[in-house]
């Protein structure tokens, strides 16, 4: 597992150990983040959120392209260890920040995030409680987009805040494009949208 592309391209990062995560193949990483340029939601100085976020690949790759700070939300031990280590090895601890916990059940953030990675584990129904509780909680910036990896098998409702722009399949995994639109799926417009 590797960096693609931008300031840290081909540093390799550490891999989970044993089965703790599944981290998104390098070619749909790649694919991903090509649709993320292509719809601008890749751009200096950007805000990043990887919820579920395993190696931390996702969140490291955005760093790597121009965001300005990171947040992983990791429950395991084990992957918040490897998280770290990725983090120390690419020299980004002054623009990232790993909080142990559940995304389903985030604390207050910061500042919120103009792009977020979900990357829950197949067939659990965890993306829908996580994107509903992101944005109730302030995590998410007005307009955010949010990819959001699923099981090919695996349905969604996309909740109501939401709009799917693209969707795309890569071998066993789904791959959903959704921006937030008019504030939070909770009907609470508290934020204003970042500079």
């Amino acid at each position: 597992m590797r960096i693609i592309a931008g300031k840290y391209k081909g540093r390799r990062l550490t891999p989970p150990k044993d089965e703790i995560s599944r981290p998104t193949a390098d070619r749909a990483r790649e694919a991903l983040f090509s649709i993320l340029s292509s719809r601008g939601a890749i751009a200096d100085g950007i805000r990043v959120l990887d919820c579920f976020a395993g190696t931390g690949a996702l969140g490291l790759e955005a760093l790597s392209r121009g965001a300005a700070h990171a947040t992983f939300i990791e429950h395991h031990p084990d992957a918040v260890a490897v998280i770290k280590a990725n983090i120390r090895a690419l020299g980004v601890e002054a623009n990232a920040l790993v909080v142990k916990g559940d995304a389903v059940r985030p604390p207050k953030p910061d500042a919120p995030c103009h792009l977020a990675f979900l990357d829950p584990p197949y067939g659990k129904g965890l993306a829908v409680p996580c994107l509903i509780a992101l944005t109730q909680s302030g995590w998410l910036a007005r307009h955010a987009t949010v990819a959001v990896e699923l099981a090919a098998s695996e349905s969604i409702d996309v909740p109501a805040g939401f709009d799917l722009e693209d969707e795309r399949r890569y071998g066993a995994a789904r791959i959903l494009i959704l921006t937030l639109i008019g504030g939070l799926a909770g009907g609470d417009d508290q934020f204003a949208e970042l500079a």
